[in-house]
């Protein structure tokens, strides 16, 4: 047992390690892809080369960190292979349809038009290019697509039933994987990967302008950059809330990990700073905070538009209680009674196994009924304890702040940038401290990105398939020193790439912006 815990653990952290690295180079190419469109579109409307020469010069920025990309993602889908090999056969017929179109389509749709976008130029006529460039962009949003709902499902599992005479989940309904939490999720990373680019374009722009270079080359960045970025930033808030909506109306575990939140209330605050209580549990009456700033109604507002609406809390999704908008009070599925439900479930399937293989059609449809019954709790059923069920609170909830204080600023940054770009009064060219607070604010923008996939995964702790399948019971059977010593290697190959990546792309940086960017043949 303890090996087998050791291999889920260290399964878990190589599979993390992979997306953290992953993401910081995904944002990055969803937004600047769309920021070199528009500026070649740009260039084919005006015709100047100075259009043209900051095109170029974004492209060979967008191109460095694609091709990293590309090899981090590969990675992290043959773990589910070697590492989660349980799951893949759980839910292949699922998961793999949505990863299947993005190979196959937009992958390939992205990888083609990429290639006439860096090598198209005086080969193709400039509306050709111009249009290679936007499907590229549009082929790595469609790529995002597909991943994304592949990961909206395992948050909330739709369009499958489960066979038990293959010992697994199969696809019922295509479309029903197009769910509000997929659509949601789609737009919310997607969008963010706009406000990621629009404060890498200005941060890199903002460092010519200290080493006063290529200073009209640099305000024309910003102001594309800073545009894409706010109306990025605006778009990620508003899916946002209709993200929080449906992660409290799929996800309660989640939302109450969220806010740190026990017993809730009607009305229910939420907190804009705190401390949570690291020996508050489920069932002691210890407080929720060691302190805590909130604002009166924000979570209720948050989770269902309605000031006056009860959130329940840890203790009260436990429980099985709730208060429905009536405001009358209901009794859900407790967890117990979840655990218990799953385990019998479990039953069901072994004793439709046992009739199957005796032939026995009567007990084997008997054995069909009761597991369908209680198959929506089958996950629970690998707990011994309720406890087992609850995500790392404290991780989530201050995850979940980084996001939202972090996104907050650079909102009040982008305002203050686009100021700068247009008021003469706060010339950013002139202006040292906007430009070094620019150039400081870029690896911020990757924490508040990261933080907000932290928020994603490790709220839905400990599902690998809400409600379905754990993460203990999704793992492959290999022994635990394969997956340490693997864990270790991606460590080492993800920070060379990292390092590389950076390198490579400093040295751009500086090679270009030491020449006159407004006329240099890029």
């Amino acid at each position: 047992m303890d090996d087998l815990m050791t291999v889920v653990d260290w399964s878990r952290a190589q599979f993390a390690l992979t997306a953290i690295y992953h993401w910081l180079f995904v944002p990055l190419t969803l937004g600047l892809s769309v920021i070199v469109a528009i500026m070649e579109s740009i260039y084919l409307k005006t015709k100047s080369e100075k259009w043209l020469a900051a095109t170029k010069f974004w492209m060979t920025l967008f191109g460095i960190n694609f091709a990293i990309g590309v090899a981090t993602g590969i990675i992290l889908e043959f773990e589910f292979g070697t590492n989660w090999s349980n799951y893949s056969w759980f839910v292949g017929d699922i998961f793999g349809a949505p990863l299947a179109i993005e190979g196959l389509l937009a992958f390939f749709m992205e990888s083609t038009f990429v290639a006439v976008m860096f090598f198209g130029w005086n080969k193709v006529s400039p509306r050709f290019h111009l249009a290679s460039t936007w499907l590229t962009a549009i082929g790595a949003s469609i790529s995002a697509l597909w991943i994304l709902v592949a990961n909206a499902w395992m948050q909330y599992p739709v369009g499958m039933e489960f066979d038990p005479a293959q010992m697994r989940n199969v696809m019922d309904n295509f479309w029903a994987l197009f769910s509000g939490m997929a659509v949601n999720k789609f737009l919310h990373a997607t969008l963010s990967g706009w406000a990621l680019s629009g404060v890498f374009v200005i941060g890199v722009s903002c460092w010519m302008l200290w080493k006063k270079r290529n200073t009209e080359f640099a305000i024309r960045s910003i102001k594309v950059g800073a545009w894409v970025g706010l109306a990025g930033l605006l778009l990620t808030m508003w899916t946002g809330d209709g993200s929080a909506v449906e992660v409290t109306r799929t996800q309660p575990m989640k939302l109450a990990a969220m806010e740190g939140l026990y017993k809730g209330s009607k009305s229910q605050s939420i907190v804009a700073m705190g401390l949570v209580n690291p020996d508050k549990t489920w069932d002691n009456t210890e407080d929720e905070y060691l302190f805590e700033v909130s604002v009166p109604y924000g979570l209720s507002i948050l989770a269902k538009h309605d000031p006056n609406a009860f959130v329940p809390g840890i203790s009260d999704i436990i429980e099985g209680f709730d208060i429905n908008e009536a405001g009358d009070t209901i009794n859900t599925v407790s967890y117990a009674e979840r655990i218990a439900r799953g385990k019998a479930a479990h039953e069901a399937l072994r004793d439709f196994d046992k009739a199957r293989a005796a032939g026995d059609k009567a007990l084997e449809n008997d054995a069909r009924a009761r597991l369908k019954a209680d198959y929506p709790y089958f996950g629970y059923g690998y707990f011994e304890s309720v406890d087992e069920a609850i995500p790392p609170v404290a991780m989530t909830f201050y995850s979940f702040r980084i996001m939202v204080i972090l996104g907050s600023y650079f909102l009040a940054f982008y305002i203050l940038v686009l100021l700068a770009v247009y008021w003469d009064k706060l010339p950013i060219e002139r202006t040292r401290w906007l430009q070094l607070l620019a150039i400081v604010s870029v690896p911020f923008m990757w924490v508040c990105s990261e933080a907000g996939w932290v928020v994603a995964e490790v709220g839905r702790q400990p599902w690998t398939v809400q409600d379905l399948l754990p993460t203990r019971a999704a793992i492959s059977s290999i022994p635990s020193s394969s997956v340490i010593t693997t864990f270790w290697l991606f460590a080492a190959i993800f920070t060379l790439l990292l390092i590389a990546e950076v390198s490579i792309m400093m040295r751009q940086i500086s090679k270009r912006s030491s020449t006159n960017l407004e006329t240099a043949n890029l």
